[in-house]
């Protein structure tokens, strides 16, 4: 048995067409939530998000195109529970969702973008040991037809990512060890700079207030970690690969 929602109030007109939801099939009857598409994917990523949070309105629909409401007494049977915070936990652990044509193409676009920047970022050619272009690693995507799960963090999905795009193009995820040294003048005003670029090994004050230290990147912000020391120092530094793996 279900019953209309009172003047079916949370739908705009938009809404109506297309909207988010998660839906659930339990004991042969369908339930539904109209939900916030970035917090209930964020969820399904793993980050801790209050369930009430996700939820558009605490209503529990039979079908929410429709307006109609799922029934307190199937909950109750099928849930043990009629709360609707609780049921909507159940439909968003156990159900599918069910995102609109336009969001998903957006998390998509917004995922593909973070996984090229990572990539980017922290590998290199083998052979020059210097980053692809964005644009490089835009076509490899394309041309080897890497796939996105829009349910899945962008950063848990670059090793897999790689994996398909090494027929097409050469990457090494290559780690630096860097020595730095950076004269007093410039020492204090840089060293923020430096904690808050790269991993930070270690680090000693000379007497003189000369700064030394061994810091840690990906070897793909290599050249722009030494391009903003060098605009931070106006070139008073000095730099030294101690090691690369």
């Amino acid at each position: 048995m279900v019953s209309k929602m009172p003047g079916q109030a949370i739908f705009d007109r938009d809404e109506k067409i297309s909207f988010n939801l998660a839906r659930l099939k339990k004991g042969g009857e369908n339930f539904e939530i109209v939900i916030d598409a970035d917090k209930a994917v964020a969820l399904k990523e793993g980050k801790k998000i209050e369930i009430s949070t996700v939820l558009k309105s605490e209503n529990i629909f039979h079908d929410a195109k429709k307006g109609e409401l799922a029934s307190e007494n199937l909950m109750q049977e099928l849930f043990d529970t009629s709360n609707p915070v609780k049921v909507a936990q159940h439909i968003l652990e156990s159900g599918e969702i069910q995102l609109t044509a336009k969001y998903r193409k957006e998390l998509r676009e917004r995922k593909e973008k973070k996984i090229i920047s990572i990539i980017n970022r922290t590998c290199v050619d083998p052979s020059t040991h210097s980053p692809h272009p964005i644009a490089r690693i835009e076509r490899a995507m394309d041309e080897a037809k890497a796939k996105i799960d829009d349910f899945r963090s962008a950063e848990d999905q670059v090793k897999d990512v790689i994996d398909t795009l090494r027929p097409v193009i050469p990457l090494k995820s290559e780690i630096n060890k860097i020595a730095v040294k950076i004269s007093a003048e410039n020492a204090a005003k840089t060293y923020g700079l430096i904690k808050s670029s790269v991993k930070l090994i270690n680090d000693e004050w000379l007497k003189d207030g000369t700064w030394v230290g061994v810091v840690e990147l990906p070897a793909g912000i290599r050249e722009d970690f030494f391009n903003k020391l060098n605009k931070a120092t106006k070139g008073n530094v000095e730099t030294k690969i101690l090691e690369t793996r």
